[in-house]
């Protein structure tokens, strides 16, 4: 199975946030854009969704054993852990030859702090109050969380199958209502947490699976993708006008779950996106690269030459990094993180039919 349209949805997220950044370096209609874009950033809860979802549909019948884990999670840090540290050591540059330069203007001594924590990609459990270096990386240490926290997936579908998924969904999420009574996240409450972003990450995660657990069962027969579009449309009209969380939480869940009924049932149906996909395969790669092309093009190039020479309007040369931010993710993807991920995840273990060829 190809979800082509999470694939897509994925990829207009990853653009959207990506255009979020950008608009801070912006002279003039920054305010409104901005305060419309950070309301749409529930977003990333769709991401780490739609993650559960597909590792529990890949992963949750083939882990009986401990090797099994050590197996899935050594190719799962494999795909996320080399991009994240070629970003972070771009920063960590940028910080030394500030350090070097003397440029008080920027934190580079908060930034070198924050490395160790980066690279042990511990930086959204809770060891940092604040975002610092490649910031937006506090969702690959998310996810690594959530990897490392599937064997509580494993065992709640085990154990009871889709009503135990449910349960540990529940209690997972009334933990969290309760660190928030509690004020155990900065930012107020858990479904706004990125230094403890792992926490919120696994509830979007297990919701995923609960997804997973639904289409596996077929609990409903929906052929057509225009339940799921329509649900997708509500969820970003609560967005925008600012409805209650949890109403948005339910409707990208419930969008989530129609469109993967739907494309089970007719896996052609979104044949005609497959032009897409070598794009869309990349939307990691633009999530995490932008901020190297925020800093490149638009602290740099933008703030220090262009906007004072007033040579060009910054809503067409905002074009140059989105554009180059898309390259360097499809020239990443082709040439560097494959490579890389290679020697973390180590050879694949043969098929027992081509085992005992080679042993015969």
């Amino acid at each position: 199975m190809y979800f082509r349209l999470f694939d897509c949805w994925r990829l207009v997220a990853a653009i959207l946030i990506m255009a979020y950044h950008f608009l801070f370096a912006a002279p003039y209609g920054a305010e409104a854009g901005t305060e419309f874009l950070h309301r749409l950033l529930p977003l990333l809860d769709m991401f780490f969704m739609i993650s559960g979802f597909f590792i529990t549909t890949r992963y949750g019948g083939e882990l009986r054993d401990v090797a099994d884990y050590r197996g899935f999670l050594r190719r799962r840090i494999a795909r996320l852990y080399p991009l994240h540290v070629i970003v972070t050591l771009f920063f960590v540059a940028v910080a030394l030859l500030a350090m070097i330069a003397g440029a008080d203007n920027y934190p580079w001594r908060q930034e070198l702090e924050a490395m160790p924590l980066h690279l042990l990609a511990i930086h959204a459990l809770g060891t940092t109050d604040h975002l610092a270096l490649n910031f937006v990386s506090w969702s690959v240490s998310a996810e690594i969380f959530c990897y490392a926290a599937f064997p509580l997936i494993i065992v709640a579908m085990r154990w009871k199958g889709l009503p135990g998924l449910g349960l540990l969904t529940l209690g997972w999420i009334a933990a969290l209502e309760m660190a928030s009574q509690w004020g155990v996240f900065p930012s107020g409450h858990w479904t706004t947490a990125d230094t403890m972003g792992a926490y919120r990450a696994f509830a979007d995660f297990c919701i995923g699976a609960c997804i997973a657990g639904v289409v596996a069962r077929r609990a409903l027969d929906i052929r057509s993708h225009l339940p799921g579009l329509a649900l997708l449309a509500g969820a970003l009209a609560a967005m925008i006008w600012q409805l209650p969380t949890y109403l948005v939480l339910a409707l990208l869940a419930f969008s989530l779950s129609a469109t993967a009924l739907a494309e089970t049932a007719r896996p052609n149906s979104t044949a005609a996106l497959r032009f897409a996909m070598p794009v869309t395969r990349v939307s990691f790669g633009i999530y995490l690269w932008h901020p190297v092309m925020e800093f490149l093009f638009l602290t740099v190039i933008w703030t220090r030459w262009l906007e004072p020479a007033g040579i060009v309007d910054f809503y067409v040369f905002w074009l140059l990094p989105m554009a180059a931010t898309l390259a360097v993710a499809m020239l990443s993807d082709r040439y560097l993180e494959k490579r890389f991920g290679a020697l973390i995840a180590g050879p694949r273990p043969r098929p027992a039919c081509e085992a005992r060829l080679a042993s015969a």
